[in-house]
C-alpha cells in the first residue's frame, strides 16, 4: 500500500486529491492536510467584496466531500518535512498541527510515500507596515483574499456608500500593497466592480477612484503584458487596460512600492526613486505572497530547509534557478514535472512551487527597491498542475520510474474572466485567453505568444461566462456527478 499526502486543499491540492483518489485503487491512501474547514472558490470573492454574493455562496465544507470520496482529511497545518525519516525510522513523514476536528493544538507525524506541496501562499500582510496582520487585519485597509476578508470589505464599502449618499466625498484606493505583489488581476477586477456598484448606487460622482500598482504599465498582470487578438485586430493589454480606466474616469499610479499604510494614507516609493503619499477613505491592497514557512530536517535532525525551499519559502522544483540576468531568461527555464530535484517523491504545485524568475521585466528604483510583479500561478494553471502531478504519482505508484506527465507554464494556456457587476443583463466582463502563459520568444518571435490562442473579448457574453464558471467549478469541486469531465 502507498500513501500520498497532499499539503493544502485549495485549487491545486483539491484537484490533485480528487483525481488521485479516482485513479488509485482502494489499496492506496490519499490524505489531504489543510488548516481550512471550507473550500473557497476564490474568483467569486470579488462579488462577495461588493455585496453581490454572500460568503456562503462561495464556500462549502470539505469534510463531507472527502468522506464520500474516500479521502483521509486532516484539518491541520503542515509544520515540517522529514524527507529521510529520523533516527528511529527511514520512512519520510511530515509533522502537522491540528486546527480543527476537536484536536486543536495537537501535533502528529504523518508518514508518506509521495508528498505534494499545494499549500498556496502565506498572505504576507506583515511585509508592509500597517497593511495589517493578525488581529490588526482590516484596521486601515480591507482585502478580498479570503471569503471572510471579502465579507468585511463589503461591509466597509456599504459604509462609504452611505456617507456618499449623505453628501460626503470618498476616496477609493485599490491595487497592490507592496512592490513585489502578484494577483494584479484580482485588484483589476475589484476596482471595476467597485466603480460599477458606486454607479448603481447613484453615488459615483461623489467618489474618486485610484488604482495603485507595482506594474510599470497597466495591463502587465505579472506576465510582461499581452498582445492579443481582439475583434480581428492585434491589441496590447496596455492600451486595453488604459482605455477601460479612462472611460470610467479612474486614475492610476504606476510602478509603486507601498512601504507604509496609516489611517487614511499610504506612503509609496516610485520607480524613479521619489517618495509620495496617497490619501484614502477606503483601500483594498493585495498583500505580497510568501511560502507558508514549512521547515525541513535531515535524518540526523539538521535543518535542510534551504535545500528544499527557496529563500521566499516556496519549494524548489525542476526549474532553472541559475538563469541569471533578464537577457538570459528563456521559456525553458520553467519547470515541467514539478518534482523536487533532491527528493524524487516530493512535488510542488500552484503557488507553492518556486518560480525560476519573474515573467515581467525586473525593475528597481534608484534606491535599490525591487518594484515589479511576481508571476501569477493561480486558478487554471494551478488546477492543471495538480492534475498532472497526481497523474505522474499514480503512475509512479504503479511502477513508473519517473514522472509521466508535465504542466509547464511555458507550454500551457490560461483563460481569465474579469467581470464588472453581477446582473445577468447589466454587467460586463473582459475575457482573455493567453497561450502560453510564460512567453516563448524563440517559438513566437516578437510577441512571445501564439496570436491564435491569445484573444480578448469585452461584453455581456463574457459576463455570462463568469456566472457559468462560478457554478460549474463549485459543482466540480464538490465532486458532483460528471465532475471529472469538466476541464481545469
Amino acid at each position: 500500500m502507498a500513501r500520498l499526502v497532499i499539503m493544502g486543499g485549495g485549487v491545486s491540492g483539491h484537484t490533485a486529491a480528487s483525481f488521485a483518489r479516482k485513479w488509485l485503487g482502494k489499496e492506496h491512501e490519499v490524505v489531504v492536510v489543510t488548516p481550512n474547514s471550507n473550500w473557497n472558490w476564490i474568483p467569486s470573492n470579488i462579488w462577495v467584496g461588493v455585496g453581490q454574493m454572500s460568503k456562503e455562496e462561495v464556500i462549502f465544507p470539505l469534510a463531507p466531500v472527502y468522506e464520500k470520496a474516500g479521502i483521509d482529511y486532516r484539518q491541520a497545518k503542515a509544520v515540517s518535512i522529514n524527507p529521510e525519516g529520523n533516527a528511529d525510522s527511514d520512512a519520510p513523514f511530515i509533522t502537522i498541527e491540528y486546527t480543527g476536528q476537536g484536536k486543536e493544538g495537537q501535533s502528529d507525524e504523518l508518514a508518506y510515500d509521495y508528498l505534494i506541496n499545494a499549500t498556496g501562499p502565506k498572505l504576507n500582510f506583515g511585509a508592509t507596515p500597517g497593511l495589517g496582520e493578525g488581529t490588526n487585519l482590516g484596521e486601515h485597509t480591507v482585502s478580498v483574499c479570503t471569503a471572510d476578508h471579502a465579507e468585511h470589505a463589503s461591509e466597509e464599502l456599504q459604509k462609504c456608500i452611505e456617507k456618499m449618499k449623505s453628501g460626503q466625498k470618498q476616496r477609493f484606493l485599490i491595487g497592490t500593497g507592496h512592490g513585489m505583489c502578484t494577483c494584479q488581476g484580482a485588484a483589476f477586477e475589484y476596482i471595476f466592480n467597485i466603480e460599477h456598484e458606486l454607479k448603481k448606487s447613484g453615488a459615483r460622482d461623489m467618489a474618486e477612484i485610484t488604482f495603485i500598482t507595482n506594474e510599470s504599465f497597466l495591463g502587465d498582470f505579472g506576465m510582461g503584458g499581452i498582445h492579443f487578438n481582439m475583434g480581428g485586430f492585434a491589441t496590447s493589454s496596455k492600451v486595453f487596460a488604459e482605455s477601460l480606466y479612462a472611460e470610467r474616469g479612474m486614475d492610476w499610479i504606476l510602478g509603486a512600492h507601498v512601504n507604509k499604510v496609516e489611517k487614511g494614507k499610504v506612503t509609496y516609493e516610485s520607480l524613479d526613486g521619489t517618495m509620495d503619499e496617497q490619501e484614502f477613505d477606503f483601500a483594498m491592497l493585495i498583500p505580497p505572497f510568501a511560502g507558508v514557512g514549512i521547515k525541513a530536517y535531515a535524518k540526523d535532525g539538521s535543518d535542510i530547509t534551504d535545500t528544499i525551499f527557496a529563500p521566499n519559502g516556496f519549494m524548489k522544483v525542476d526549474a532553472n534557478y541559475n538563469a541569471g540576468a533578464y537577457e538570459n531568461w528563456k521559456a525553458s527555464d520553467w519547470p515541467s514535472t514539478l518534482q523536487n530535484p533532491t527528493y524524487g517523491n516530493i512535488f510542488a504545485v500552484g503557488i507553492a512551487f518556486a518560480p525560476p524568475h519573474p515573467i515581467s521585466k525586473p525593475m528597481k528604483s534608484p534606491n535599490g527597491t525591487p518594484i515589479n510583479p511576481t508571476p501569477p500561478r493561480t486558478g487554471m494553471p494551478s488546477a492543471m498542475m495538480g492534475r498532472a502531478v497526481a497523474n505522474s504519482i499514480c503512475d509512479m505508484i504503479k511502477g513508473a520510474k519517473e514522472p509521466t506527465h508535465t504542466a509547464n507554464m511555458a507550454e500551457m494556456g490560461a483563460a481569465c474572466v474579469a467581470s464588472s457587476g453581477k446582473g445577468l443583463f447589466t454587467g460586463t466582463a473582459a475575457a482573455m485567453t493567453v497561450f502560453p502563459i510564460v512567453p516563448d520568444f524563440e517559438k513566437y518571435p516578437g510577441v512571445g505568444r501564439d496570436m491564435n490562442g491569445t484573444t480578448g473579448e469585452l461584453g455581456l457574453a463574457a459576463h455570462w461566462v463568469k456566472h457559468i464558471l462560478h457554478h460549474v467549478f463549485i459543482w466540480k469541486a464538490k465532486l458532483k456527478p460528471g465532475w471529472q469531465l469538466i476541464p481545469e
